[in-house]
């Protein structure tokens, strides 16, 4: 997958989100590894190996989706390159309800709000998606990218 370019300075306007029942929020240090454990059970150690890096951030850069007191999804920025995003990712169950928006854009406006003016999607899928919600390009020449050659 291609990396994509978002232009921080172009997002869109935001309206409140509509769910009483989901908060989004910044992760607090305290909540490590119980955010780190739910990303390895519910995606893979690969990204939660990213998560974990968010948390050595002040101020932690992973946002999370909770639902009833449980965790649904979770958004980081900042773990393997200066000005990513990424992971992200909303639980099976819970997909469907605008979270894993609310994650992105959670996401892109803390990058903002840090100084920049671009943010990178690295190996971003699905591209439709980037494209439609935050405006992003993708970047030419760009795959397989920071991900070349990995163990």
């Amino acid at each position: 997958m291609s990396d994509m370019l978002v232009p921080l300075y172009n997002l869109p306007a935001r309206s409140p989100y509509n769910n009483d029942s989901v908060t989004i929020r910044r992760a607090l240090a305290p909540e490590k590894q119980v955010v780190i454990d739910w990303v390895k059970e519910k995606f893979n150690q690969r990204w939660a190996d990213e998560c974990e890096v968010a948390f050595s951030r002040q101020p932690v850069s992973c946002f999370i989706a909770i639902e009833e007191g449980k965790m649904i999804g979770f958004a980081c920025y900042e773990s393997t390159c200066r000005n990513f995003f990424g992971p992200t990712g909303v639980d099976e169950l819970a997909r469907g309800k605008g979270v894993g928006t609310e994650l992105l854009l959670e996401c892109m406006e803390a990058m903002y709000a840090e100084g920049y003016a671009y943010a990178i999607i690295g190996g971003a899928g699905p591209k439709e998606f980037y494209e439609k919600t935050i405006g992003a390009i993708e970047i030419p020449g760009s795959k397989p990218g920071i991900y070349k050659g990995m163990l």
